[in-house]
């Protein structure tokens, strides 16, 4: 089914989370401005990634963590459209539904927030033993091939729950997304942009990817206008990667991208959850064969030892 003229109003699903608001406001905002005889209204719902809160997310699984609900609706024809940061969006899609859109990408870099006490510090400074609070295993490997020094616990809730978990002294440092505090107007909580030498990004970390039904053409004429071809080529070469090394969203999989004209560098990188082994390679290709880089890259990383590294890890987290 589309949205057709004669009820023209367009569903858009997103999650309750502050940050998710904000990013759904903004393509609302954005579609409204484009097509002002059109009416959008956003529906929100919670995913089950947002109910459980007590469980390390890479012992949950990622299948869906925090998309399924939204999918449901699309799938039940209660929404027309859902907005994802891109970097919970699964390679491997429902059948029925695709990325219809990539918006322009924001610094897709790692961040450290510091407790006041530590203030001026950067991750190289911090004290032997210093906790530093984060959820994703992909943060926690590379950190930990990097400082080995320092303590890693996990945390989890929105922004605004871990950051009071860090003021409250429950951690030295917390490391976030720098595109989710920018968006939240919270860039003066950064304390340290991770450089990529240390940790590379999330696959599409600091893009929202737009999720519709497959072959809905009335929104997807809808949603070229919010489609940012650079962020869309880089973000394709992130996600072929990561679904050619079949991994999760829970994974320590990290990369680069970076577009020189027409040419297309992706950088990839898998690590062991203890920080021992961490395998990274780069490739380049014209960015209209951006998937076809992604892929292989994936097939050199696992030449040199990745898939051995990704079967323990699932082994580990118990989903192997």
């Amino acid at each position: 089914m589309t949205v057709s003229t004669s009820a023209p109003t367009v569903r858009i699903g997103s999650r309750k989370s502050q940050l998710a608001l904000v990013q759904t406001y903004w393509v609302q905002e954005e579609l409204q401005k484009h097509f002002p005889d059109r009416q959008f209204d956003v529906e929100t719902m919670e995913t089950q990634g947002d109910k459980i809160l007590d469980v390390a997310l890479a012992k949950i699984g990622d299948k869906g963590l925090f998309t399924q609900e939204l999918e449901d609706g699309m799938l039940g024809k209660r929404t027309d459209l859902a907005v994802h940061s891109l970097k919970d969006l699964p390679t491997n899609l429902p059948a029925g539904l695709m990325l219809g859109c990539v918006t322009k990408r924001v610094n897709p870099a790692d961040a450290l927030v510091l407790n006041a006490k530590h203030q001026g510090k950067d991750l190289a400074s911090l004290p032997e033993g210093a906790v530093i609070g984060t959820s994703s295993l992909r943060r926690l490997a590379q950190l930990r091939y990097h400082f080995p020094h320092l303590t890693f616990k996990d945390v989890r809730g929105n922004v605004n729950t871990r950051l009071a978990k860090l003021d409250s002294n429950e951690y030295d440092a917390i490391i976030l997304a720098a595109a989710g505090l920018e968006r939240l107007d919270m860039a003066n909580r950064i304390d340290q942009l991770i450089p990529p030498e240390i940790s590379l990004h999330a696959v599409g970390q600091g893009a929202l990817g737009i999720e519709c039904r497959e072959g809905d053409q009335e929104i997807l004429s809808l949603l070229k206008v919010l489609e940012d071809e650079d962020s869309r080529d880089r973000c394709l070469a992130e996600r072929a990667f990561l679904r050619q090394l079949e991994g999760g969203c829970q994974v320590p999989i990290g990369v680069n991208t970076h577009l020189d004209g027409d040419n297309l560098t992706l950088t990839g990188m898998v690590a062991s959850l203890d920080g021992q082994r961490l395998i990274k390679d780069t490739l380049s290709a014209p960015r209209n064969e951006a998937e076809k880089l992604g892929q292989d890259l994936a097939l050199k990383l696992r030449e040199q030892g990745a898939g051995e590294i990704l079967a323990e890890i699932l082994a580990e987290t118990g989903r192997g």
